[in-house]
């Protein structure tokens, strides 16, 4: 029987600086072994648990997309805690530790003849570059209507993934609206929270999914517009990642009610989520 805790071995290929305040960095890990990549299968919205050997081990959302090939994972790392701080210490070709793909995925099959509207917030924009990559990809795009993005930052500087924002830009088959809570010199894009952006751009809840993942208070305000908008709660579907620590649902530590945010998510839909204790 396989032993769900033991990890596989990733190399650092890549490390690179996401913001300009340096609490945000990408690692490009790449499989060490053939058989691992050809065996690990994942798609957008689920996490592995990365381990930084003698530190501990972590939870991340996959950065990458599952049409992106090459023998690599991207993790975007936000320094906050032991395990994540010696992340961001890594240097090319330092090995960690990876368990995973864990966790269910966005339902890109309830997506599909939709239009899709991607809203996101600082670093939890992770998992949705996942979904955007994978669902602008040639072989992928048909199956979707329109597509939009807001994304928002309190500066330009802390913006992820700042040469892809340009090319999304760039494309014709993306809507993209990017936003900084305030006015700053250079920027020339639009300048407002993001609760208010979508109130401005006022997307139509007409065979449309809302997908949503950010800081807490960028949640709490962005909820009531897209109810507002007359988004039904059905269609709106977020990402938790909190709480999980074991991945597998056996410590407990995520368990709300009979559901475990690490096993049964960690994408719920907003239906699902008021079904939940309060105490989450």
């Amino acid at each position: 029987m396989e032993n769900p805790y033991l990890p596989i071995i990733m190399r650092v290929q890549r490390v690179f600086v996401e913001t300009e305040d340096g609490m945000q960095k990408s690692l490009d890990l790449a499989f060490t072994r053939p058989s691992d990549e050809a065996a690990f299968h994942f798609m957008p919205g689920q996490f592995c648990e990365i381990s930084v050997f003698g530190k501990g081990e972590a939870p991340l959302g996959i950065a990458s997309s599952p049409t992106e090939r090459g023998g690599t994972l991207r993790f975007t790392v936000n320094k906050a805690g032991l395990v994540t701080q010696a992340l961001h210490q890594l240097k090319e070709g330092d090995e960690v530790g990876l368990r995973g793909p864990l966790g269910n995925a966005y339902p890109l099959d309830l997506f599909e003849n939709h239009s899709v509207i991607i809203i996101g917030g600082g670093f939890a924009f992770t998992t949705l570059r996942s979904l955007l990559v994978y669902m602008l990809e040639p072989e992928q795009r048909g199956r979707f209507g329109e597509i939009s993005v807001i994304y928002g930052a309190r500066t330009p500087g802390l913006l992820l993934y700042k040469e892809e924002l340009e090319r999304w830009e760039a494309r014709t088959d993306v809507c993209m609206h990017l936003t900084v809570d305030t006015e700053f010199p250079g920027w020339t894009k639009r300048v407002g929270f993001v609760p208010t952006v979508l109130k401005e751009v006022a997307p139509s809840p007409e065979n449309t999914y809302a997908v949503m993942c950010g800081p807490p208070a960028m949640i709490r305000f962005t909820l009531p517009v897209l109810d507002e908008l007359g988004f039904p709660r059905e269609r709106v579907y977020t990402s938790l990642e909190r709480r999980m620590k074991c991945g597998i649902g056996k410590c407990g530590r995520c368990n709300v009610g009979p559901l475990y945010v690490c096993k049964d998510g960690p994408i719920f839909n907003y239906a699902e989520l008021e079904g939940l204790p309060r105490e989450y």
